[in-house]
């Protein structure tokens, strides 16, 4: 490997290697247990969530499908039965 192979990472002070950095203006979205979430991918909800202006619940175990980034690490954008632009935080979900 050369020096080229390796990115210096900020925020933990350390050296890694060039393929595990995100890609160059993506943002890096990561479920509640650290997995890497991207387009596409099914989650499952590990919090029953209260829907603001559905008046509906979204109880624990309940499976989203085809989720899409919104460019915040943070922020996922998703559908659900009977919910129009519904956005869910990374936190509460985990990669199916």
């Amino acid at each position: 490997m050369s020096d080229d192979d390796y990115v210096y990472d900020e925020a933990t002070g350390e050296w890694g290697p060039a393929v595990a950095a995100p890609a160059a203006g993506g943002v890096e979205v990561r479920d509640s247990v650290g997995n890497v979430l991207a387009d596409g991918d099914s989650v499952t909800l590990i919090k029953d969530l209260k829907v603001k202006g559905a008046g509906q619940t979204l109880r624990r175990g309940t499976v989203i499908k085809s989720i899409r980034l919104t460019g915040d690490d943070q922020e996922i954008d998703c559908r659900f039965d009977g919910i129009k632009g519904l956005v869910l935080r990374a936190e509460f979900v985990r990669k199916r």
